[in-house]
């Protein structure tokens, strides 16, 4: 089976927005007193980030090169993450409602930018209407199978336990601090429905039951309608069912053979990347790979020990480790899915770049560096471009200071000046990976296709350093250094390969891009 994916997200540089926390426009009337936007983020605190406030500064998104964004949940929600919607077919009005999505989509599409949206079908909230009838009506409400009751306790006369004597927050950050298994178990067992991680807040919705995948299809179906350019589905392996993805798959693509749809998996497995599912997962083992090597010794303990996946796998390794966990994620897969896996360093769910680096901005710049110029769609997570810090949930999630004081100007030059680069050499993007040569604190890959050859070096190490690089057999060749806008390392001398080796020189915490004549 030859496997298609859209053409479009293979030169794409996506940026992750968390409505939120992004930018508020002025435009959206608030119930309420919102939590003050320099305040330090909170679990359940709304900071009044909209969707015109996206589409308002779309300026700073250009500027940065980003051709699409990629939209946390924007369904009405009483959270403000938004991952526990109560109403799939309307944008919360917190956010601006329907009309502050089409707004964001004709002005990103007016600049050639795509949208995609977070998709949970795992899991709804217990505000979501089919939930609520239930909690009224029990046994006599027909949507009992919309999800996983336990009707003997119904009959029994025993209702819900949809709020449990321990409160909602209480139980949220039990589940944050001890993971799923240890959490609750003894109450959750009395709660007579399944629920996501046995949260309360999340019962589980029935994937089996035809009028649940109706639904479910249906509300894929009218986002892609109304305009969006994909999905992201949330926990998409919990949903275990090949022939609901297929299903879903059939159905967006039949509506927009382009749209792309990603999965949040955070390991590698081949289970869903055959060309009838998903296009492409968040490729977090890359982002791993590429901070476990440039952070070196700035890594931040404590901050990696806050979040399992990061915890086991952000940690050092030598130059051939980096590049043999590199060459692995670029080989592992199909071509056509490598070229579309987006490409991430951080997000909504793990400690913030900047801090796992231990605050060190070099460790961030050659995170960077590795990020762009490799197959797959780079996505950045907002703030991370002027050098937001942040530990684990909610820390990660702070407000976009759009006063620009506490800006790191030289931070955003370098990735600007990555992503521009990468835009103009397609070789950086739609090359082959090769790995050349390294040592322990060194390492260098090459990119390249027929019409141009790239050596990527790197030092993690504190010292000046030389790394010989074999250009195989390509005597009398010379390495050209090229110099990015924001460049924030010396650009430094052609280097000749006379023997079809080079010895590259490389100041301590740099990197170098050179291409091959």
């Amino acid at each position: 089976m030859r496997i298609i994916t859209p053409e479009w997200v293979k030169d794409a540089v996506f940026y992750q927005v968390f409505p939120d926390r992004f930018a508020r426009s002025g435009r959206v009337d608030y119930p309420g007193e919102l939590e003050a936007w320099d305040a330090p983020p909170t679990h359940y605190g709304f900071k009044g980030g909209d969707l015109y406030g996206v589409a308002d500064r779309l300026d700073h998104l250009a500027a940065l090169g980003v051709t699409a964004i990629y939209l946390n949940p924007v369904f009405s929600s009483a959270s403000n993450h938004r991952y526990h919607t109560y109403d799939y077919m309307t944008v919360d009005p917190l956010l601006g409602g329907d009309a502050a999505l089409r707004e964001l989509l004709d002005k990103a599409h007016a600049r050639g930018m795509r949208v995609i949206l977070d998709g949970v079908f795992n899991h709804a909230s217990r505000g979501f209407w089919p939930f609520n009838h239930i909690l009224e009506t029990g046994l006599g409400s027909p949507y009992l199978d919309w999800f996983h009751v336990d009707r003997e306790r119904l009959r029994a006369g025993l209702p819900l336990r949809a709020y449990p004597s321990q409160s909602a927050a209480e139980a949220e950050q039990a589940a944050r601090e001890d993971g799923p298994d240890r959490f609750g178990q003894e109450e959750i067992s009395s709660l007579g429905y399944t629920a996501w991680w046995n949260l309360p807040a999340l019962p589980k919705l029935n994937t089996d039951n035809p009028k649940v995948r109706a639904y479910l299809m249906a509300v894929a179906e009218h986002w892609i309608r109304f305009g969006a350019d994909g999905w992201r589905l949330d926990v998409a392996a919990e949903i275990d069912d090949d022939d609901f993805w297929r299903e879903f798959r059939r159905r967006v693509k039949g509506i927009n053979p382009d749209a792309y749809i990603v999965a949040e998996i955070w390991h590698e497995d081949h289970r869903w990347l055959q060309g009838d599912q998903f296009d492409a997962y968040m490729n977090y083992p890359l982002g791993f790979a590429a901070l476990s090597f440039a952070a070196a010794g700035h890594r931040n303990q404590e901050a990696i020990d806050a979040h399992g996946d990061v915890r086991a796998n952000v940690r050092w390794e030598d130059g051939a480790g980096f590049l043999a966990r590199v060459h692995h994620q670029l080989t592992t897969y199909d071509p056509a899915i490598t070229a579309v896996q987006l490409n991430l360093l951080g997000s909504h769910d793990m400690p913030r770049i900047l801090t796992i680096c231990g605050d060190d901005r070099s460790s961030v710049w050659l995170a960077s560096l590795v990020q762009m110029t490799v197959p797959g769609a780079p996505c950045i997570y907002y703030g991370d471009e002027i050098g937001m810090a942040g530990g684990h949930d909610p820390f990660c999630r702070g407000a976009f200071p759009w006063d620009g004081a506490a800006w790191d100007r030289q931070t955003l030059a370098c990735l600007a000046g990555l992503v521009a680069l990468r835009h103009a050499e397609p070789a950086l993007r739609r090359g082959t990976f090769t790995p050349l040569a390294s040592d322990e604190l060194t390492a260098a890959y090459g990119m390249g296709n027929a019409k141009a050859a790239y050596i990527v070096a790197l030092n993690a190490g504190e010292e000046p350093a030389t790394l010989r690089v074999p250009l195989q057999a390509r005597h009398g060749a010379t390495l050209e250094p090229v110099t990015p806008a924001g460049w924030p390392w010396p650009a430094g001398d052609p280097v000749p390969a006379p023997d079809g080796t080079a010895a590259v020189p490389l100041a301590g915490r740099s990197g170098r891009i050179l291409r091959v004549r």
